[in-house]
């Protein structure tokens, strides 16, 4: 355990702390002070994460856990909500152990954008860090790659002169009040307002519990927000062509063309494709935000936004049938959904084993909403069959539309249709039975000699009809 360390200040890297370390502590040499830290002196300095914190948060007593040096004094708060759960418990490993593979999994060193060479720090937060605390440090939040400006006090970052990693791997800088040029500087920049924004939006991502979400979330939240602007189709898929659209009309080319991250159409992979899609790749948060600023997002009111579960929810779903002895319970295991010809809005058809199919109009807005039919497409064979029963016991039109919550029209309709199927039926028969039987007449004159068994053989079809519609004529006319 060491017998002193230099606390992180709020929002200090850890790497700043370890340089006020090795300044105080008075080592001159800093793989003296990584073996002091980390037992190693072979440790490579990190400026934005870091790397053997399981050493560290042991040499440090207790006072500090792996997990509150990840959240609190590295930038990995910026990125985590934007990674997959596998790859988040991937750079938990990496952080406690050596690090080898941590920032490939960021994506920092194949998929950077906006790379800062240097330290950046904001005038104002310099001056306010001396009079607080006696001396300025390196602040995470204006480290991040894409932000160009202070969310605390809106004003361009200015980039520290003396540069990481130019004379060795292994050194420490820490940021010294005399370096810094702390006259306010008053730059014209038409993005300014969007530049701020996003800025302030960068830092709320630094402040949120770590694996609050992952890639998998906030996927199904876009999904939603882009449901509510019409963007997703009925079978989920994003409507690529409207979207880019959309967005370039929010966010100008020349904006884009800054951050590095134009969107090439013509790209199957490109960017915007690859967020709003579910891939395995992974974006650049600085083009989550861009993408939360188009869907005018707070990061505080998405992480609260409830996860896009369709226009209809998750099944199962009731059926709405009253003749069922189901009714209202969630038989149903899942919804159809088309697209209103006419709004786009969605269309949600259910459909039961019992041959009931009702569809509705969503999205549904409350929970009473699954209980709600727009029109019934087919009634099915259990709701007529309890029409008949009902019909059968002398109930009047009246009782029978309460007992099946239809109208009275409805259940004329059916009534009158089975009505006449019967008759048709009937009619049907009476004409195929004065078939059959001349058929069998004309056999028995054409072989009068032949037994019962035999003509049976030779008219299958005529005698089982008439066997069962008018057996007493068919023995009757039959020789023995």
């Amino acid at each position: 355990m060491l017998p002193f360390f230099t606390n992180p200040y709020p929002d200090e890297l850890l790497y700043s702390s370890i340089a006020r370390y090795h300044f105080y502590s008075g080592n001159l040499d800093c793989k003296d002070t990584l073996e002091e830290l980390f037992g190693s002196r072979s440790v490579i300095s990190s400026i934005e994460i870091g790397s053997h914190f399981l050493i560290l948060a042991e040499k440090l007593g207790g006072h500090y856990s792996i997990e509150n040096i990840l959240a609190n004094h590295t930038i990995y708060p910026y990125y985590a909500m934007f990674l997959s759960k596998e790859r988040q418990q991937e750079i938990s490993q990496d952080v406690a152990e050596g690090g080898q593979g941590l920032y490939a999994r960021l994506g920092i060193v194949a998929g950077s954008i906006c790379r800062k060479e240097g330290l950046y720090y904001c005038t104002s937060c310099a001056k306010g860090d001396v009079e607080q605390y006696g001396e300025p440090y390196i602040h995470r939040e204006h480290q991040l790659q894409g932000i160009d400006y202070c969310p605390h006090h809106e004003v361009p970052l200015r980039k520290y002169p003396v540069t990481p990693n130019v004379v060795s791997r292994i050194e420490f800088i820490r940021f010294e009040i005399e370096q810094m040029d702390l006259v306010h500087i008053y730059e014209v920049d038409p993005y300014a307002e969007i530049k701020i924004h996003l800025a302030k939006q960068s830092y709320k991502l630094l402040q949120q519990p770590l694996h609050l979400l992952s890639r998998q979330d906030v996927s199904q939240k876009y999904l939603g927000l882009l449901r509510d602007l019409k963007l997703v189709t009925s079978s989920n898929r994003i409507r690529q062509k409207e979207l880019y659209e959309k967005f370039k009309q929010k966010l100008s080319v020349d904006l884009l063309a800054q951050f590095e991250s134009v969107v090439d159409v013509a790209d199957e992979y490109n960017w915007l494709k690859v967020l709003t899609r579910n891939m395995k790749r992974h974006v650049h948060p600085f083009r989550h935000l861009l993408m939360l600023y188009f869907l005018e997002q707070d990061i505080d009111d998405f992480i609260d936004l409830k996860t896009d579960i369709g226009p209809f929810g998750k099944g199962p779903f009731p059926c709405l049938n009253r003749a069922a002895s189901h009714y209202q319970k969630l038989v149903i295991p899942s919804v159809e959904v088309t697209r209103d010809f006419k709004t786009n809005a969605p269309i949600g058809t259910f459909k039961c084993v019992c041959g009931f199919i009702y569809a509705r109009k969503g999205p549904d807005k409350s929970s009473e909403d699954c209980s709600r039919i727009g029109r019934v497409k087919q009634f099915g064979h259990v709701w007529q069959g309890k029409l008949k029963q009902l019909a059968e016991d002398d109930l009047s039109i009246r009782a029978i539309t309460r007992e099946l919550g239809v109208d009275s029209k409805t259940v004329k309709r059916y009534l009158s249709n089975s009505v006449e199927i019967r008759k048709e039926a009937s009619e049907l028969n009476q004409e195929l039975m004065a078939k059959y039987k001349q058929e069998i007449v004309k056999i028995i004159q054409k072989f009068p000699q032949l037994p019962r068994t035999k003509l049976r053989e030779k008219c299958k079809k005529q005698y089982i009809f008439l066997y069962r519609h008018d057996k007493e004529w068919l023995l009757d006319v039959l020789p023995f």
